[in-house]
């Protein structure tokens, strides 16, 4: 048996399908599969409100696909090994997880993106799970399930969003806390491209957050939105 592979799928409908707002594909621009040719398949909905979502036109509207539906329009893309499901928040809608693993059936490198305020458990381990832990600056620290993070291996992966020297002593030290680099494959430190009053405007954020992390000898990875650098916030890109 594999050993990636989740035995229990929960009971859903998967008839009902899944309410999307887009499908697309692009270069991956951030985390372990960055710079690989992605199909990315964007849920609708989110329960927290970030200051810095780049996102919020996935917060509702959307449009209802079947599963089928879904792996057909992923399967267009002939040749291309990896998919992303993100969102919004994906795992807000049951039937993410059978998408999940019905990916996963189909051969793909599978990655998924969420806020990590929604249990991750029922996730087929097949899939890397990307966990964003909210910092101080995102106004949703609160909902952090730290529950989350026993339950992760190796094959996954913790980011952070870096707003502020306020949200990377915190993250700095929850990587300290929880032997975050000891529990996934990497921890990810970004800075927010988001420009919002009271922030730090890029490239001086990203100037400094490397530097912090130089300074301070984490065992972190650095990184920039690539898909940002490249295309700033064009849909579908």
């Amino acid at each position: 048996m594999n050993p990636l592979r989740s035995t229990q799928i929960p009971v859903t409908d998967p008839a009902a399908g899944l309410r999307i707002t887009e499908i697309f594909y692009s270069l991956q621009g951030e985390a372990r599969d960055s710079g690989y040719p992605t199909v990315f398949v964007r849920l609708t909905g989110c329960p927290l409100r970030c200051t810095y979502c780049d996102t919020a036109y996935a917060f509702e509207g959307g449009t209802r696909w079947s599963l089928d539906a879904i792996l057909a329009e992923v399967a267009q893309h002939e040749g291309v090994r990896h998919v992303c499901v993100t969102g919004g928040e994906p795992l807000a809608q049951p039937n993410c997880i059978p998408l999940l693993h019905a990916l996963c059936d189909a051969g793909y490198v599978v990655s998924l993106e969420t806020s990590g305020a929604i249990d991750v458990s029922t996730v087929d381990l097949r899939v890397s799970r990307v966990v964003d832990l909210k910092t101080p600056d995102s106004g949703e620290m609160k909902r952090n399930l730290l529950t989350n993070l026993p339950l992760l291996t190796k094959h996954d992966q913790i980011k952070f969003v870096i707003t502020s020297r306020t949200d990377y002593e915190w993250s700095r030290d929850m990587l300290k806390v929880h032997a975050l680099d000891k529990l996934v494959g990497e921890v990810w430190f970004s800075p927010s491209f988001a420009i919002e009053v009271g922030q730090v405007k890029l490239p001086q954020l990203a100037r400094e957050l490397a530097d912090w992390i130089v300074e301070d000898k984490l065992p972190v990875r650095f990184q920039l939105q690539l898909h940002k650098l490249l295309w700033q916030d064009e849909a579908g890109r």
